[in-house]
């Protein structure tokens, strides 16, 4: 009898336990690639001519005809050399892409961890031409770089607005053309993308559907850097270049500014009229450190310290600090009125937030006017309240933002680290 008692506590205990670690353990599932190989007939190839890619976690009950987009970031290649040393990596071709990644934040399949989304049909699509899928051009052979980078193949393929197409028409024969709801979103040079397409993404589903846009730390800024230049115009002005993107940037904007502006949001997102979502920080560490301070305005490497802790800047670059978020904020509200139109702005020195569990939604994470991310996101989706927040100014700021440093260095990665540490 006491042997049977002592075994039944013990299976009590264990499915507690397995209670409380597999809610731990769902939250951080793995979902597998999937390519998209007859995109290759249209053309529409990574850098390196490998097929377009994504990861696809199926929606179910009450999400079933629901659909979020997500698309990854990863920054751009403003030339041949530049883009050819990407296609080595998994940022330029689908054989270097890991075959599963952890949906997190806005991806999570957690009730308690995505409360809005958790159960729709949740997509990454993977980036792999460096154009925020704007490219298309149609064959340039760079054999004669070939001496440079002794690589056997030295064909580059900039056809990132034929992958946007492609991945968008096999998710369509998935179920994506019966949505009810929709959302295309991204991060960085994804979140670039999901204004650049909104209004494309947006015509590929029935009128009656709900469909909205979300932009997470892709409003980057045409402002001056350190040296007084503007390191980032001369930069997207290649990207645009090098993948003849003009024709694939909103027309409605590039009829009346030149092509490279309208790569910058500031001035692309006043011509899309698809609802949209702006959540970024006013210190976004990306643009801190690229747009602001980018090596080649500070050669003697005098803002090293001050880009990573703004415990060490000087007195001098606080004030610029804080005039680049004047000029930020100055961006978002050139905007103009919109009733559409969410903001999410806060002063934590990050750069996206929607896919990190910590900072979409935890007890911790970052609040403004004591909202979480993800619910400004859903009460703007689900037109519940309007969604217009605005955070204080550092350092007198934000207390939910406290552990911004570390959360800052933990997220970094080593090549990000080695270019904003450049001299």
């Amino acid at each position: 009898m006491y042997q049977h008692e002592k075994s039944s506590k013990w299976l009590i205990i264990t499915a507690l336990a397995l209670a409380l670690i597999l809610p731990a353990a769902r939250a951080q599932v793995y979902v597998n690639i999937t390519y998209v190989p007859q995109a290759v007939r249209m053309g529409a190839v990574c850098l390196d001519g490998s097929p377009p890619a994504y990861h696809f976690d199926k929606g179910f009950g009450t999400g079933a005809n629901n659909w979020l987009v997500q698309m990854e970031g990863g920054g751009w290649c403003h030339n041949v050399s530049n883009c050819m040393e990407r296609m080595q990596t998994r940022l330029g071709s689908s054989t270097k892409m890991e075959k599963e990644i952890p949906f997190t934040g806005i991806l999570s399949r957690l009730p308690g961890n995505n409360p809005d989304f958790y159960n729709w049909n949740r997509v990454k699509v993977r980036y792999c031409d460096g154009s925020s899928f704007t490219g298309d051009v149609e064959e340039v052979d760079h054999d004669i770089y070939k001496w440079l980078f002794d690589m056997e193949q030295t064909n580059v393929h900039y056809r990132g607005a034929k992958v946007f197409l492609a991945v968008m028409e096999d998710l369509l024969a998935k179920g994506m053309k019966n949505a009810q709801n929709a959302i295309l979103s991204g991060c960085s040079a994804g979140g670039l993308t999901s204004i650049l397409h909104c209004d494309v993404f947006r015509t590929v589903f029935p009128h009656a559907a709900k469909v909205k846009c979300l932009s997470d730390g892709g409003f980057f800024i045409n402002a001056k850097d350190v040296s007084g230049g503007h390191a980032i115009e001369t930069y997207f002005s290649q990207v645009v270049a090098t993948h003849e993107s003009a024709k694939n940037l909103p027309f409605s904007c590039t009829s009346k500014l030149k092509p490279s502006s309208c790569f910058f949001p500031q001035n692309a997102a006043r011509f899309v009229q698809t609802p949209l979502f702006l959540l970024n920080s006013a210190y976004d560490s990306w643009q801190i450190t690229h747009v602001l301070a980018p090596p080649e305005a500070d050669p003697k490497g005098a803002w090293n310290r001050c880009k990573f802790n703004f415990n060490k800047c000087s007195p001098a670059q606080l004030q610029a600090l804080r005039f680049f978020r004047g000029e930020f904020l100055r961006a978002v509200f050139q905007l103009g009125p919109s009733k559409t139109r969410g903001i999410f702005v806060d002063s934590c020195y990050l750069h996206c937030q929607t896919e990190r569990q910590g900072l979409w939604l935890t007890p911790t994470s970052p609040k403004v006017q004591n909202l979480t991310i993800a619910k400004a996101v859903a009460d703007w989706f689900y037109d519940r309240s309007p969604a217009w927040k605005f955070d204080c100014a550092y350092p007198a700021c934000n207390p939910t933002c406290q552990n911004m440093f570390k959360q800052r260095a933990q997220s970094i990665s080593v090549p990000e680290l080695q270019m904003s540490l450049a001299v």
